[in-house]
C-alpha cells in the first residue's frame, strides 16, 4: 500500500473529524478509539516527521492524546498502584513475570530474535516506561528499536556442574529488577546449554503484563517464529487497540454512573471490615512488610479433583467456588475467626478488543465469607457462590479504587483489605510447537511474595494433574508450615466434598498419621515421678555436692552443706512451734539468702509456705494472713513492724535462737504428694485475692520433667527474678537445686533496673 502523502492524509483526517496540532517537537492527535485503527496508526507514524514539518507550531488544545511513539497516557489503575509500591519498595523482584521454557531442536536465533522484536513493535506497551508529568505519572511508549536476545554459551561448563549452574542464572535472572523510570519492562535472554539445547528465558514486569499476556506473547511468538522459519511473513491480525487506549477507557468509565453503582455493592459488601487475618506465624510479623518469599508446590490428586468436581455439580456450584469454600475453613480454623476475608485475581478483559492485548488487565476481587455459627460445609457452599457471584458483577471496579474509596485501616506491616490470596485455573496448558523443536515449560519463582501467602491451584503443566502452588512471604512462615497447611487443605476438600452435611468446624483436617502423633506420640511423656518433696530432692544433692556453692546473693554466698544444714536447724525449731504437713506458715522476707533459707525451713518442717511481699498494703496482707489461718510467720527483723497485727508465733530468721551447726539438729520431714508445698494468692482484679494451694506432686512433677530436658546442669548458673508470689519463681528457685546449679538471686532494685540486670548477668556470668 503506498503511503498517502502529508495532504491527502489531513484530509483525511479532517473527515475523520481527527483534531491534529504540534506541541515542541511532538505530534498531538485527539480521535476516539474507533477511529484510530491499526491502518491509520500506520500512517500517521510512517507521516509523522512531514506533517510535523506541514504544521509547524500550530496551537492547539491540550486535551487526550494518543499512544504513537513519545506519546504519553495516562496510568490505569492497577499500574499506578504499582508504581506506587516500587517507590516504596524500588528495586524489589515481587511484581517480576519470569517464564522459561527448554527448547530441543535446532533452534533459529534469526527466527527466535525476529519474532519477539516484531511482537515488542506490535505492542506498545512492550515499549513503555513511567515519568512524571506535571507532578503525575504517566506512560511514555518509546518507538520500536533493534532488538536483540542476550545469548549465554554455557556449553563449557562441565556437564555435572551444568543443571545447578543453569538453575542459579535463571533464579537470579528472575530475581533481577526493572527500573520503571526508565525501562524497558521486558528482556529476553538465551542459554545455550548444549548443541541442541537451549533455555529461553523472558521476564515481564507486571505493570505492562498479567497472565493471559504471557500466553498471549507465546501464542503470537509460536506464530512469528514458524512463519519466519518458512520464510513467510507474519499473518496475526492488526491489533484493535492499544494498552494505552485501554487505560483512557478506565479513566472515562471510572467518571460514569456505573461506578457509583458498583462501588455502593462493594461499600455494603465491605462495610465494617476492620479485622485482620490472624494466621499463627512461624515468626512475628515485621513493622514493615516485606516482600521476601518462596514456592511451595504440591501434587493436587486428580482422583480428588474429579471428585472436587462431581460434587459441584450435585450442589450447583462452580469448582472455584467449592475450593475456595475448603480453603476459607482452613483459614477460619488456623486463625480463630469467622469473618474471612481474601483476595482472588481475575483476567478483566470484559471487552473483545481487550483479548488480543499485552498489558495490565488483571484485577483483583475481594471475597469476604461469613462462617459464623458453624454452618454445614453445604450452607456454606451457598454462601461463598452469593460472594463470588456478586463480585463478579461488580469486577470492573479496580482494587486500587476500592482501597482508595473505602480508606481502610492501613498498617506499613500489613496489606490492606486481605493478607491472603487465593486463585483456581482449570484450563488445560495448550502445548505449544515449534517446528522440528520439542519444548519443555520450566517453573521459576523470583524469590519474592506479594501477599502473606497465596495459593494457586490449577493445572500442573504435565498432562492433565493439578497442583497447589503455596507462594508465601518467608518473614513470616516456614516451608513446613505450609506443606502442613496444604496437607491440611486437601483432607478437608476430600472429606467436605464426600460429606458437605457436616459442620464446617467438625470436618476432619488431620490425617490419621498426624491425629497419632498428636494424641499418642507427643503425649507419651510418662516417666516415674518421685515420690518425695521438693526439699528432699535439694537434700539428696546437698549431699552429693555439698561443697559446691549453691546460692549467691550480691556479695553473699552458701554452699549446699550451708544451705541444707541452716534449713533443717530451722525446721527442727518450727516443728517445735507445731509446724507439719498441711500447716501453712507465712513467709515475710526481703530477696536475700535468709529468704532462701526461710523457704527450705518450712518446706523441710513439712510446712507449706505462703509469701508475703513486704511492699504489699497492710490490708491484703492482714488478708492473706487471716484467709491462710497461718499459726507461725517467719520474717526479718526490720520487718516487724510492717507485719498487720496478729496471734500466730513469729520467727526471726536473723535472730536465730535455734542450734544451726549442732550435728543431727533437725531432718526433713517427709510429706506426701498431696500435701502442699505453698499457697500464693490472685491478684483480686475480680474481687478478694484467693489463695491458691500447689501439693508437691504438682511442684516435683514439673521440676522432674524440666530436670530431664537437656540443657541445665551443674556446671549452669541460673538468675532468679521472679517474685515468690508468682508460680515462676518455684522453677527459678528450685530447678537448679536439684541438679547441682547455681541460684544467682536478683535484688529486687536488680530486677526493676535493666542495666543493673544485665551487669549482675555479666558478672556472675549466669547461663
Amino acid at each position: 500500500m503506498t503511503p498517502l502523502s502529508p495532504t491527502a492524509l489531513l484530509a483525511r483526517l479532517r473527515d475523520l473529524d481527527v483534531k491534529i496540532w504540534v506541541e515542541g517537537e511532538r505530534l498531538r492527535i485527539n480521535a476516539p478509539t474507533d477511529v484510530l485503527t491499526p491502518e491509520l496508526r500506520a500512517e500517521l507514524t510512517a507521516g509523522k516527521a512531514a506533517l510535523i514539518e506541514m504544521l509547524g507550531h500550530a496551537p492547539g488544545v491540550a486535551v487526550a492524546e494518543s499512544s504513537l511513539d513519545g506519546a504519553t497516557a495516562p496510568l490505569s489503575f492497577s499500574q499506578q498502584r504499582l508504581w506506587f509500591l516500587d517507590q516504596l519498595r524500588p528495586n524489589s523482584p515481587e511484581y517480576n513475570i519470569p517464564g522459561a521454557t527448554r527448547i530441543v531442536g535446532a533452534l533459529n536465533h534469526e527466527a527466535l530474535e525476529r519474532a519477539i522484536a516484531a511482537i515488542i513493535e506490535r505492542h506498545d506497551v512492550l515499549r513503555t516506561h513511567f515519568a512524571m508529568v506535571d507532578g503525575a505519572p504517566v506512560q511514555v511508549v518509546e518507538p520500536p528499536r533493534a532488538f536483540r536476545v542476550t545469548v549465554h554459551d554455557l556449553r563449557e561448563l562441565p556437564e555435572s556442574d551444568r543443571d545447578r549452574h543453569v538453575r542459579e542464572l535463571l533464579l537470579a535472572e528472575a530475581a533481577r529488577s526493572f527500573d520503571l523510570a526508565r525501562g524497558p519492562l521486558f528482556r529476553a535472554t538465551v542459554y545455550r546449554v548444549g548443541d541442541e539445547e537451549h533455555i529461553v528465558m523472558l521476564v515481564l514486569h507486571h505493570s505492562v503484563g498479567d497472565g493471559w499476556s504471557g500466553w498471549i506473547f507465546i501464542q503470537e511468538l509460536v506464530a512469528l517464529y514458524t512463519a519466519f522459519v518458512r520464510g513467510e511473513p507474519s499473518s496475526l491480525p492488526p491489533l484493535p487497540m492499544q494498552y494505552a487506549d485501554f487505560a483512557r477507557w478506565q479513566r472515562q468509565w471510572m467518571e460514569g454512573d456505573a461506578l457509583k453503582a458498583d462501588l455502593e455493592y462493594w461499600t455494603g459488601q465491605l462495610e465494617g471490615l476492620n479485622e485482620a487475618l490472624e494466621l499463627p506465624t512461624d515468626r512475628p510479623r515485621p513493622p514493615v512488610q516485606t516482600s521476601n518469599g518462596a514456592l511451595e508446590k504440591m501434587v493436587f490428586p486428580t482422583e480428588l479433583m474429579e471428585r472436587v468436581e462431581a460434587a459441584s455439580r450435585r450442589e450447583g456450584v462452580t469448582p472455584f467456588m467449592m475450593l475456595l469454600a475448603a480453603f476459607t475453613t482452613v483459614l477460619a480454623r488456623y486463625s480463630g475467626q469467622d469473618d474471612i476475608t481474601l483476595g482472588t485475581p481475575i483476567a478483566n478483559r470484559t471487552r473483545v478488543d481487550f483479548e488480543s492485548l499485552i498489558g495490565l488487565f488483571a484485577n483483583t476481587l475481594v471475597l469476604r465469607t461469613d462462617l459464623s455459627g458453624n454452618p454445614p460445609f453445604r450452607e456454606l457452599l451457598q454462601r461463598v457462590r452469593e460472594v463470588a457471584l456478586g463480585a463478579y458483577a461488580h469486577q470492573d471496579v479496580p482494587f486500587e479504587k476500592l482501597v482508595e474509596v473505602l480508606h481502610p485501616a492501613r498498617e506499613m506491616s500489613r496489606a490492606p483489605l486481605f493478607q491472603v490470596l487465593f486463585a483456581f485455573q482449570n484450563i488445560p496448558h495448550e502445548n505449544f510447537r515449534l517446528p522440528g523443536l520439542t519444548l519443555e515449560r520450566l517453573i521459576l519463582h523470583s524469590g519474592a511474595a506479594q501477599a502473606d501467602l497465596s495459593l494457586h491451584v490449577g493445572r500442573d503443566g504435565e498432562g492433565d494433574g493439578y497442583a497447589l502452588a503455596f507462594e508465601y512471604n518467608t518473614d513470616l512462615f516456614d516451608g513446613a508450615t505450609i506443606h502442613a497447611m496444604g496437607e491440611h487443605f486437601l483432607k478437608l476438600t476430600g472429606e467436605a466434598v464426600d460429606d458437605p452435611s457436616q459442620h464446617i468446624l467438625d470436618v476432619p483436617m488431620l490425617s490419621e498419621e498426624e491425629l497419632h502423633r498428636l494424641l499418642v506420640e507427643w503425649n507419651a511423656t510418662d516417666a516415674p515421678l518421685p515420690q518425695v518433696g521438693v526439699h528432699e530432692l535439694i537434700g539428696a544433692q546437698a549431699r552429693r555436692t555439698p561443697d559446691a556453692v549453691a546460692v549467691v546473693f550480691e556479695d553473699l554466698s552458701m554452699t549446699y552443706a550451708e544451705l541444707h544444714g541452716r534449713s533443717l536447724a530451722l525446721a527442727a525449731h518450727l516443728r517445735s512451734l507445731g509446724v507439719g504437713p498441711g500447716v501453712f506458715v507465712a513467709l515475710c522476707a526481703d530477696r536475700s539468702l535468709d529468704m532462701f533459707v526461710g523457704l527450705l525451713g518450712i518446706l523441710n518442717a513439712g510446712g507449706a509456705y505462703v509469701p508475703l511481699d513486704p511492699a504489699y498494703p497492710a490490708d491484703r496482707l492482714a488478708h492473706m494472713l487471716e484467709d491462710a489461718g497461718c499459726p507461725v510467720v517467719v520474717t526479718q527483723s526490720h520487718l516487724r513492724q510492717a507485719l498487720p497485727a496478729t496471734d500466730a508465733r513469729v520467727v526471726m530468721l536473723d535472730e536465730a535462737p535455734w542450734p544451726e551447726s549442732e550435728e543431727g539438729a533437725g531432718t526433713a520431714e517427709a510429706v506426701g504428694g498431696d500435701d502442699p508445698a505453698y499457697a500464693i494468692f490472685t491478684s483480686g482484679s475480680t474481687g478478694r485475692p484467693k489463695g491458691v494451694q500447689v501439693p508437691h506432686r504438682a511442684l516435683v512433677n514439673l521440676l522432674a520433667s524440666m530436670a530431664r530436658a537437656p540443657g541445665l546442669g551443674p556446671d549452669d548458673t541460673l538468675l532468679a527474678v521472679t517474685t515468690l508470689s508468682f508460680d515462676i519463681a518455684g522453677l527459678e528457685l528450685y530447678l537448679p537445686l536439684i541438679v547441682g546449679a547455681r541460684v544467682v538471686l536478683a535484688s529486687r532494685e536488680a530486677a526493676l533496673d535493666p542495666a543493673r540486670l544485665a551487669a549482675l548477668i555479666e558478672r556472675e556470668r549466669v547461663t
